[in-house]
């Protein structure tokens, strides 16, 4: 009986063992599985929106040089404006260079965001900011591409008026659309000027 129960326990500690091992094999980063899925988060894709003349734009028209993508909506009391304006130093501060990377707002806000609302807004930043639009359904499709957090808040006073909860960030894209960083609308124009020149 004691050496059933020992050859049990041995039995017990070398498939113990060989689990540990396979466990250890497959997150062991130095392995050709866990390389396969590393990488980089899976913010952006392919979009299809409106841009304050009107026009149809995908991701398409913008390739061959960087992006920098940043949602937002042109009632925002104080997020958006700020950020853009941390946008604007930047730009400015890039001088010429700022022909070089495509600026992107996209409202979270198509529902008041005209192609007509979001061309005033825009321009009252920077004219290298370009402002997109679209149908709910198509804002949805680009919210979800950037991993965005978007709720609306009813006002309680009000019920024909909402603002929108949301993230706040700088999406940094390569030349190719890929995600490379971000950055939280709070951060410094001048490191987020910075960054920008690194990616052109």
């Amino acid at each position: 009986m004691a050496s059933k129960l020992i050859i049990a326990l041995a039995l017990g500690l070398l498939a113990g063992a060989a689990t540990a091992y396979v466990t250890l094999n497959v997150t062991d980063p130095s392995t050709p599985q866990a390389t396969q899925t590393a990488g980089r988060p899976a913010i952006g894709g392919p979009f299809s929106l409106t841009d304050t003349a009107g026009q149809r734009r995908t991701e398409k028209d913008f390739a061959g040089k960087p992006m920098l993508v940043f949602f937002g909506f042109t009632n925002c009391p104080d997020v958006c404006p700020s950020g853009l304006q941390t946008l604007t130093v930047a730009l400015n501060e890039l001088g010429e260079k700022a022909n070089q990377i495509s600026t992107l707002f996209i409202t979270l806000d198509p529902e008041r965001d005209t192609a007509a609302a979001l061309g005033q807004y825009v321009k009252s930043f920077h004219p290298n900011i370009q402002g997109l639009t679209g149908t709910p359904d198509e804002i949805q499709a680009a919210i979800k591409a950037y991993r965005v957090y978007a709720v609306k808040v009813p006002d309680e006073k009000d019920p024909t008026r909402y603002n929108i909860d949301h993230s706040s960030f700088f999406y940094l894209m390569n030349a190719n659309g890929a995600y490379t960083k971000h950055f939280p609308h709070s951060t410094d124009a001048n490191a987020l000027a910075k960054a920008i020149a690194a990616a052109l």
